[in-house]
């Protein structure tokens, strides 16, 4: 008798203990070569259309909640600033052998206690003086009745008449709030949206050295290091913003308040402060609107005044948005002068004041991929 072929005998093996019960799509023969498997037949047209309903339906959705939470996104992206920009006070303190929960406390009690100190030392006099104007307003605006092409355009169109109107009855509270109701509703919306967004912010200081590193194993352990560096750049850049907004803020509020002392407005000098600083913390906008603020005011003393003072804040404009934001941004977030320019005009354009806002950080975050990502990538090629 012939003794069996080694091949069959091997194939008799994998057939009783390698083979499982169920059969497979690829499955060995007696000669030991391997099948193979059937390729997948066609998807029918029901399923196909199917399949993109169910699609188009869940993007609807997606679309829908995340509209609807806009208001907590927005929260939760202000939080996540406020704590970049925060942490590298709380990462020097650390560094001096600090626990970072105490580090975290100090430096919220610390940011708590100057704004509490500023409002409590500005807000009587700035209340008084707001008041003050308010009173005057209507006499002011009379006033540029004076003037011979302000009082034709008053006759043609009854500007000064309707306004004062507007602010000396009692329904400019209703047209701006919807009455008192509409106000107590404004007034409980932004006090629930400071406190909520404060808590996050402690939430994100707190917790910063895990959120860096949930972001860190997003990627592969052999790129690990190099996301490591580009977050911690993104990051370092992102709070450097609010750096670079404070410091605007800053040159653009002590600016106004010496210019208003010096011309003879000094008795609303510190409530126009005030208003300056709140509108210059909007890109392109605020401080137009501010500028037509204040001339209205210096209008009211004297028309060569006013006009002094619309050319003095154009001119501090133009000095403000070539000169100070530029070389501002460019060492807080090391993004070129005209990238910063076109980034705000461009954010502006598709978002409006957020899109303003947050123009600056993600030029840079884009111009550090552009530079750490793209350029070496093409160069290896």
């Amino acid at each position: 008798m012939t003794e069996p072929p080694a091949r069959d005998v091997r194939a008799v093996i994998r057939r009783i203990f390698l083979r499982p019960e169920t059969p497979s799509a690829v499955t060995p023969d007696d000669t030991g070569d391997v099948e193979p498997p059937p390729p997948p037949g066609p998807r029918s047209t029901v399923q196909l259309g199917f399949g993109l309903g169910i699609g188009l339906l869940l993007a609807a959705v997606v679309g829908v909640v995340a509209y609807s939470l806009q208001q907590l996104v927005l929260m939760i992206v202000a939080a996540l600033f406020v704590a970049l920009g925060l942490n590298p006070a709380v990462e020097w303190l650390a560094s001096h052998r600090l626990p970072r929960a105490v580090a975290v406390l100090i430096v919220v009690l610390g940011m708590i206690i100057l704004i509490g100190l500023g409002l409590w030392a500005i807000a009587p006099v700035a209340a008084e003086q707001i008041q003050l104007l308010m009173l005057n307003a209507p006499t002011y605006l009379n006033e540029l009745r004076a003037n011979d092409q302000i009082a034709d355009l008053d006759e043609r169109y009854h500007i000064i008449s309707q306004l004062t109107s507007l602010l000396t009855s009692s329904s400019l509270i209703t047209s701006l709030f919807g009455g008192i109701l509409g106000a107590s509703q404004i007034l409980v919306n932004a006090l629930a949206s400071i406190i909520i967004t404060m808590v996050l912010t402690i939430y994100f200081l707190a917790s910063m050295p895990s959120v860096k590193q949930v972001v860190y194993r997003l990627a592969p352990a052999s790129r690990r290091a190099r996301v490591r560096y580009l977050a911690d750049e993104m990051f370092a850049r992102l709070g450097g913003y609010l750096s670079g907004v404070f410091i605007v803020v800053l040159c653009v509020s002590a600016f106004a308040f010496v210019y208003m002392s010096i011309i003879g407005l000094g008795r609303y000098a510190l409530a126009l402060t005030v208003v300056v600083a709140i509108f210059a913390l909007i890109p392109l906008v605020g401080n137009t609107i501010s500028m037509i603020v204040i001339s209205i005011v210096a209008f009211s003393q004297s028309p060569v005044m006013g006009l002094v003072t619309i050319i003095v804040f154009l001119l501090y404009q133009q000095f403000d948005a070539y000169f100070i934001q530029p070389r501002v941004f460019a060492r807080s977030m090391n993004v070129p002068g005209p990238l910063v320019i076109i980034a705000v005009l461009a954010g502006g354009t598709l978002l409006g004041v957020v899109g303003a806002l947050l123009a600056v950080p993600m030029a840079a975050v884009l111009l550090l991929l552009y530079r750490e990502v793209v350029i070496p990538a093409l160069d290896r090629r």
